[in-house]
């Protein structure tokens, strides 16, 4: 059999990101490949804390052909228990012998899960999508990600960025890095769907994304909110990871926080807004990034107006602005006020499937 098994930073869940639309696309094309997707771990002291019902992991559950997730679980701070990874990295391994994946590529998103390559000698594809070194993070943190990621540059057959910036970034330490960019599901969006329910009836400026404080710069929202509140209403779609000091602004400038967004209703949320805003923070972290929102907007066919992250700001799509913080509401304004710009021309190398094609070679590659 063709066996994967893949240490993801997210869920398997209805909001798709790059690990979904790539794995999905896969199975679909290689009647023998077999996937068990391993979830970021259940931290129950950590749901105690946060004042949320805990959640004690989960066995390996099938979710769909020749596809199975599996949910550790993290019982105590790493300052505690020294050996959870080690744990977690065999009952990983147990759960794949189980289902008999003898020899399977293991495909690594996560850095602090490096450890299950020397574990097991699989053979392993490390897939870059952030470049958590640059985030804000505590300094034990950072020193982990660094010291999983220089086990995975060092000993992963294959090395994936998703953005150019990320290969620069990586190359001193490995030198044979293949650029996989993001995608978008482009039928999704070819035909015209109704306008959502939850949509308000005001224009709408709409970001679509998770709303966590190390992409989405909060007091830019509130005050394009506060300087749009005749003109436009401000929507927020995503799941939400914000401290509840940034949501109780957000909700006091009138902004709309929709929550996660199914995959299947994305294509209409975006269709039906009347621009797609990117109020994120320029940082070296957002630099590292290559958004998905970037192919998804395209493909949506709206006014985008965003600051000057990494993508938008190298975008020759005529509907893309770039804004700053002085000037981004009324760039909003000045959208909302003109035609369309005509799309450009072929986009058929956003596919996703373009992105299948080209994992498919490199995993046969490393098998």
């Amino acid at each position: 059999m063709n066996d994967l098994v893949v240490l993801s930073l997210e869920r398997w869940d209805a909001v798709w990101r790059r690990n979904q639309h790539l794995i999905a696309g896969l199975i679909a094309s290689d009647p023998t490949l077999r996937v068990l997707f391993v979830e970021p771990p259940d931290d129950p002291l950590h749901d105690l804390r946060g004042r949320r019902s805990p959640r004690f992991g989960a066995p390996a559950t099938q979710v769909g052909d020749r596809l199975w997730t599996l949910r550790p679980v993290k019982w105590l701070p790493r300052r505690l228990d020294s050996g959870g990874d080690d744990r977690r990295a065999r009952a990983i391994r147990r759960a794949a012998t189980r289902l008999g994946f003898m020899a399977p590529v293991l495909w690594v998103n996560d850095p602090a899960a490096a450890g299950i390559v020397a574990l097991t000698g699989w053979r392993s594809l490390y897939d870059i999508t952030d470049d958590w070194l640059s985030a804000a993070r505590p300094p034990a943190e950072l020193e982990r990600i660094a010291a999983g990621e220089a086990l995975l540059l060092d000993r992963a057959d294959a090395v994936v960025a998703c953005s150019p910036e990320l290969v620069r970034r990586k190359n001193p330490q490995r030198g044979d890095i293949h650029l996989v960019p993001n995608g978008v599901d482009l039928g999704a969006y070819r035909t015209p769907s109704a306008r959502p329910d939850v949509l308000p009836v005001a224009p709408i400026a709409l970001y679509l994304g998770t709303l966590h404080d190390d992409r989405l710069d909060a007091a830019l929202c509130v005050r394009v909110a506060d300087d749009l509140a005749d003109r436009a209403r401000l929507v927020l779609a995503g799941p939400d990871l914000l401290s509840a000091a940034d949501r109780d602004r957000l909700d006091a400038a009138g902004i709309l926080r929709l929550g996660p967004v199914d995959r299947g209703d994305v294509p209409a949320l975006l269709q039906h807004a009347d621009v797609l805003i990117v109020p994120h923070r320029v940082t070296a972290f957002t630099d590292s990034l290559d958004p998905i929102k970037l192919y998804e907007y395209r493909a949506a066919g709206r006014p985008v107006i965003s600051t000057a992250v990494a993508g938008f700001r190298d975008s020759a799509d005529p509907r893309v602005r770039i804004a700053g913080a002085s000037d981004f509401a009324d760039a909003i304004g000045s959208a909302l006020n003109s035609p369309v710009p005509d799309a450009p021309g072929d986009v058929a190398d956003i596919d996703w499937s373009a992105r299948v094609r080209q994992m498919r070679q490199i995993l046969t590659s490393v098998r």
